[in-house]
């Protein structure tokens, strides 16, 4: 009897312990590790991080490193004959998704995402995404820009609007286009002087550009690059902002901007790479105002209450689909 007990008694015990291993071993299993562990995520910029196209990737990818959910590697400033290297040197590290502009060096990209199949690659294109790794997004921004050529359109006293932009691609005109048709819902008179500086990142340039609308009568400038704002707030006339908010810098300037948040589509394709289903596809949409992608911030001391009642009316219809802002990428130019 005794024997029957304590074999009853070390059987059960050895069961326990099986059974307390067996969950160890569940809760600690390569499988579940391997899916705790962060992204390994890179990124390769043209221009430095301070330009605000790069510097929205760059946040977005920033705050998801500080989530844990990533681990960042970013190359800045790097020449378009020097990106296929890098794009090779990151996927050879192992990074899992690359995420970068391919705007001057589409073949080339394109190219190397080839070479890696296995490896995610999210790059800011004007083309069609490429199975089976290659996906595309863009700054679709064109709502909120829509909206802050509403104010421009309603503030300009002189109906002469200034534009300057970095270069005609797809991604700027249909923002300038978008902004210029808001302008002309408030005011249908107005006119404009648009002007491209062929550069992603020349403060100097776009500056001179300014004055030289504001000198022909321009009293409110469309800053869709940096150097805009500066000669705006030193002639003493008004800005749109574009992409970042920049109105700090410039106090009593800024009327208003079309912000553009990265985040919504750095993580949809970060979730989708964890969960083993990332497609070749096209993320332009997350930039839309109903994800959460864009967004108007204006400064509401230099709007009156009116103007922003009627902005704000037509922000709701974008939002609830019933008012939709075309969409034109062709070269917006000059009025005639």
């Amino acid at each position: 009897m005794f024997a029957t007990r304590l074999n009853g008694f070390v059987r059960r015990h050895v069961l326990a312990a099986v059974a307390v291993f067996a969950a160890v071993i569940a809760v600690y299993s390569p499988a579940k590790v391997l899916a705790a562990e962060p992204l390994k995520v890179a990124a390769i910029y043209t221009v430095p991080v301070e330009q605000q196209w790069v510097g929205r990737i760059h946040k977005a990818l920033n705050a998801a490193a500080e989530r844990g959910d990533i681990t960042y590697v970013y190359s800045e400033n790097t020449a378009n004959t020097d990106y296929e290297r890098v794009m090779r040197e990151y996927a050879e590290a192992g990074h899992q998704l690359i995420v970068g502009e391919a705007f001057a060096v589409e073949r080339a990209a394109r190219n190397v995402a080839a070479e890696y199949p296995e490896t995610a690659f999210l790059m800011g294109s004007s083309f069609p995404a490429a199975e089976p790794n290659f996906a595309v997004f863009d700054n679709f921004i064109h709502e909120p820009s829509y909206l802050s050529g509403m104010i421009a359109g309603a503030k300009s006293k002189s109906g002469k609007i200034g534009m300057i932009g970095g270069f005609a691609i797809p991604e700027v005109n249909r923002l300038m286009h978008a902004f210029m048709n808001g302008a002309k819902a408030t005011n249908p008179d107005v006119t404009f002087t648009v002007n491209f500086i062929n550069s992603w990142y020349d403060p100097p340039k776009a500056k001179e550009t300014a004055y030289a609308m504001i000198d022909a009568g321009a009293d409110v400038l469309y800053a869709e690059r940096f150097g805009v704002s500066d000669a705006a707030m030193e002639k003493g006339i008004f800005a749109i902002g574009n992409v970042i908010d920049t109105a700090a810098d410039y106090p009593n300037t800024i009327l208003a901007s079309a912000i553009w948040h990265m985040e919504p589509t750095v993580d949809v394709a970060i979730a989708a790479v964890k969960a083993n289903n990332f497609k070749a596809e096209d993320y332009g949409k997350y930039s839309f105002m109903g994800h959460g992608g864009g967004s108007l911030v204006v400064d509401e001391a230099l709007v009156d209450a009116d103007l922003l009642s009627k902005v704000k009316a037509v922000e709701a219809s974008i939002l609830d689909g019933s008012f939709t802002v075309e969409i034109n990428d062709e070269e917006p130019k000059s009025s005639n």
